[in-house]
């Protein structure tokens, strides 16, 4: 019964259907859980990733979805010195308000350039660009810009989330109609219950959505931190 319901889920994500992909989340049996983490976080549901996963990096992605920075260290502790481990370091450090957040966040653009992972230095730069959105929002668009770059040559969209970010900081200097089509553009590619597309929500002003989303996905409040129209 558990193949079959998560063949069942991945049909459910690979047509987009994420009323069927929930249900199907929810029928798993005990052998196909483990499996299914990454397919959980993935679909915002990040505590029974929390329960599921026995990845160190999925499982630290999933407590820091709920906003517990501690718990990810603590999954994460032993991992190597490479880029998306470093990444999720870095995420915790800001969650935690720690002054090492942005020193981290280099070191994984760092690694992630030299490991040539593009998804790990288009995650890293949009840490880095809401790291600078408060204090230097113009060099928040100009750390941005490396991943629509990375996207550009890879010939691919660009990140969801990054878009989301990149939207708060043209707003943050004036540029407000551009601000809204690049949170219009980041809107539709952003996954459900996801911290993309609440960003994105709170970068349309439309707060009372974003923070349904927020909730939907079990989001930690850390995740509207610094944003326009978020805590």
């Amino acid at each position: 019964m558990g193949g079959v319901s998560l063949a069942a889920l991945h049909a459910a994500l690979a047509r987009g259907d994420d009323v069927a992909a929930l249900a199907a989340l929810q029928t798993l049996d005990s052998s196909e859980q483990t499996r299914a983490a990454p397919l959980a976080l993935h679909l915002g549901r990040p505590s029974l990733a929390v329960r599921w996963a026995d990845d160190p990096l999925t499982l630290a992605a999933a407590h820091l979805r709920l906003g517990h920075p501690g718990a990810a260290l603590e999954a994460l502790h032993g991992q190597p010195d490479a880029a998306r481990p470093a990444l999720l370091r870095a995420r915790a450090a800001w969650q935690l308000g720690g002054p090492d957040a942005a020193d981290l966040a280099a070191h994984a653009r760092h690694l992630a350039r030299a490991q040539g992972d593009a998804g790990a230095l288009t995650a890293a730069v949009t840490l880095l660009g809401e790291l600078h959105l408060r204090t230097d929002p113009r060099a928040a668009l100009r750390t941005l810009a490396e991943g629509l770059r990375v996207a550009e040559l890879a010939e691919t969209q660009a990140d969801a989330h990054l878009l989301s970010v990149l939207a708060h900081a043209q707003a943050s200097v004036g540029s407000r109609e551009k601000a809204d089509r690049t949170a219009g553009k980041a809107l539709p590619r952003s996954l459900p219950r996801s911290p993309a597309r609440v960003v994105a929500l709170l970068a349309l002003g439309r707060k009372e959505e974003a923070r349904a989303e927020a909730t939907a996905g079990e989001l930690g409040e850390v995740w509207l931190r610094g944003f326009a129209d978020g805590t």
